[in-house]
């Protein structure tokens, strides 16, 4: 299992547990709007084409009915209308997390986190892009930013966890679940879970 934030709320597809992303309000505890409130957006937009604001409610309609190509033009839209509105570019990365183009959402994350270097969630947010681009050790320095920042941070040491175990670096895993097992039970036998899948992995990786 891997801990990824669904974002929006804030957007990412979960591969495992449903943890939400940092970039964003949260919008997973609102219900997903009606065909009638999307079409009363879409109005707002058609009638003033030039309010930024509005272009992004409407592409945060999209992405809580999981139509991530639509939020994604919504979003490109309004950030064409306002650039220096910055909570489009993690909305913009998460939908592009959600297509699977994590290339892409990267990018958005990583302009976001210039603004904020020391923000825990915005770190957290590169390194669950960087884990599913298998960029582990690139990941590993994401998600230490972001325990450095918030030593709370429970997800952040998981996915921290899975990197180690995926790189084959088993005694800093084992300390990460050491320290699980203090904070946050239910996440340590995932992460132990985790490690036997990894061990599996390796085994049967065809050898250099």
């Amino acid at each position: 299992m891997i801990h990824i934030r669904k974002h929006f709320g804030s957007i990412l597809k979960t591969l495992a547990l449903p943890v939400l992303l940092g970039g964003m309000t949260v919008f997973s505890s609102c219900a997903s709007p009606s065909s009638k409130e999307i079409d009363n957006l879409q109005q707002q937009v058609w009638k003033n084409s030039g309010d930024a604001d509005a272009w992004f409610r409407l592409g945060n309609a999209f992405a809580r009915n999981e139509q991530y190509r639509k939020a994604t033009e919504a979003y490109r839209e309004a950030l064409s209308i306002n650039p220096k509105k910055e909570q489009l570019l993690p909305a913009l990365g998460a939908a592009s997390f959600n297509q699977g183009n994590y290339r892409e959402a990267l990018v958005y994350f990583t302009k976001y986190q210039a603004l904020a270097p020391d923000d825990s969630l915005r770190n957290y947010d590169i390194g669950n892009v960087l884990l599913q681009m298998r960029e582990y050790d690139k990941a590993i320095a994401a998600y230490r930013r972001a325990i450095e920042n918030s030593v709370s941070f429970d997800e952040a040491y998981y996915n921290l966890g899975v990197c180690y175990a995926r790189t084959g670096r088993a005694a800093e895993a084992e300390e990460i679940y050491e320290l699980l097992v203090k904070k946050n039970n239910y996440l340590a036998v995932s992460l132990k879970n985790h490690f036997k899948s990894a061990d599996s992995a390796r085994q049967k990786a065809p050898k250099q």
